[in-house]
């Protein structure tokens, strides 16, 4: 049987031809070298996931959303996709189902995260065998769940850890359909890629880095096509998603134009993976790691931090796949100077020890209450330790709701004094408040009220139920005891006398 010219034109780039030998330190081990290459980078980041995963019981905001969002029934998710968060509308509907086989709390909620980044660091060494061999794909995928990005992210319940797990295997369909093009492998590409958008829209970005990484490796025309028609086809399925977010657009406005923070988290990162691909090393296939990785680590961000001058969208955790590059980058690095250094063994121990000092304090910090805004836990006892039945409940402003909502026990006996309609019918996150006078009269009927706030310092909203509670707080109520717990106060009003 014979192939077509075309077919064996598109399978092959001159880059390809050209591709020099590989040097000795850089062959393909045996198959249990292979499966290192996979086992080794996961079994750390399933350690590292692993470590710490209840955060002594602490639990920040957006982790709150989830673990609400997704205990609502399959239809109220769906109402309140309507209006708010459509953009983790998969995200809620995939914990809605962990949750209903196993309600298992924090870990419950973490866990899917954890193994979506031991996916993750698996799929980055076997792309660095790829794209490198197996050494430099081995010190690739050990590299990036050691990034602290990713081990923050691998511990979070949301989305960002599994939407860098399926970029990356998006990523080997890609080049699977690069050096053997076929129709099934485009559309196991399309597919893969369209569920990594749904799972967050950002993750078109990684898409186009993808289209800029063909044409930086000059492949052949039929091939580029391919790829458009595929990248088309995961737009066409992301469109309706776009539509309805931008409906919901004032949910992330509270997202300020990138700082020089937000620089330097893009240019560090940056900067570091255009020295390492200074030296590239030869290509093993129609793509050289070079031309993977610095689109996929630079041109994300980069668009992003543009178009938020205009219109701010930047969040680092957006793009987390962004990492996947630099440990691409890094880990081939890391290899050819180990290959020729006199005794690489006990240099890569070496590094592997100076990595390990300089990164634990870092990483036990991660594992702790304090490396979140917020906690939402420990502001849910601390109602309960200062109130009791009877008393009235404020939460100032009405979106820090979370702590009554991730841990409704705490706040049994009280009373909601604004609360108008719950979040579950209202198709709502917080739920909808009457207005200020109902308020009014309602504060004015209790004794005590203990209220859940931001922590100081934060600008207090304008509205005209804000402004009801904190004037009818200061004119009739004085002040019996403060809590501070991470990012948020807890105060304790009574009328005189009532303390």
């Amino acid at each position: 049987m014979s192939i077509s010219p075309a077919l064996d034109t598109a399978g092959a780039s001159p880059r390809a031809h050209r591709a020099s030998p590989e040097p000795p330190a850089s062959r393909p081990a045996g198959r249990t070298g292979r499966a290192a290459v996979g086992l080794a980078p996961a079994g750390l980041a399933l350690a590292l996931g692993l470590w710490g995963i209840r955060r002594e019981n602490s639990m920040w905001r957006d982790e709150s959303t989830t673990y609400q969002v997704a205990h609502r029934g399959v239809a109220d998710i769906w109402h309140l996709l309507g209006q708010a968060d459509v953009v983790h509308g998969l995200y809620y509907l995939l914990m809605h189902g962990v949750f209903a086989l196993w309600d298992g709390g924090l870990v419950a909620l973490r866990l899917p995260s954890v193994l979506a980044m031991a996916a993750a660091a698996a799929g980055v060494g076997l792309l660095g065998q790829r794209l490198a061999g197996t050494r430099a794909g081995l010190a690739a995928g050990l590299v990036f769940p050691l990034f602290p990005v990713v081990q923050r992210y691998a511990q979070e319940g949301r989305s960002y850890a599994l939407v860098c797990a399926v970029v990356v295997w998006a990523t080997h369909l890609l080049l699977s359909a690069v050096a053997r093009p076929r129709k099934r492998t485009w559309t196991g590409y399309a597919v893969v890629a369209a569920l990594a958008c749904l799972l967050h829209e950002f993750a078109i970005l990684a898409v186009a880095a993808h289209g800029v990484a063909l044409y930086r490796a000059r492949v052949p025309a039929a091939l580029g096509w391919a790829w458009g028609q595929a990248a088309a086809a995961a737009g066409f399925v992301l469109a309706p998603l776009v539509i309805v977010s931008q409906q919901q657009v004032a949910l992330v406005g509270w997202i300020s134009p990138p700082g020089t923070s937000q620089l330097l988290g893009f240019g560090v990162p940056a900067l570091a993976g255009v020295l390492c691909a200074r030296a590239p090393g030869p290509a093993r296939g129609p793509i050289a790691l070079g031309d993977l990785a610095l689109p996929l680590l630079i041109l994300p961000p980069a668009v992003l931090i543009a178009v938020s001058y205009l219109h701010p969208l930047y969040v680092d955790r957006y793009v987390i796949y962004v990492y996947v590059g630099l440990a691409l980058l890094v880990g081939a690095r890391l290899e050819r100077l180990l290959r020729t250094s006199p005794a690489p063994r006990t240099a890569a121990a070496a590094l592997a020890v100076v990595a390990a000092a300089a990164l634990l304090p870092y990483s036990a910090q991660l594992r702790t209450p304090q490396s979140r805004i917020d906690d939402t836990m420990a502001a849910a006892r601390a109602v309960r330790e200062l109130s009791r039945p009877g008393d009235g409940v404020l939460f100032m402003p009405a979106r820090r709701r979370e702590p009554i909502m991730s841990s409704p026990g705490d706040f049994r006996g009280l009373e909601e004094l604004a609360l108008a309609e719950r979040p579950v019918p209202s198709g709502t996150l917080h739920g909808i408040e009457l207005p200020a006078p109902r308020i009014r009269i309602r504060m004015l009927t209790a004794r005590r009220i203990v209220t859940v706030n931001d922590s100081p310092g934060q600008p207090l909203d304008d509205t005209p139920q804000e402004n009801v509670k904190r004037g009818v707080l200061k004119k009739y109520f004085q002040r019996c005891a403060v809590r501070d717990v991470t990012g948020m106060r807890i105060v304790l009003y009574g009328r005189p006398g009532s303390c």
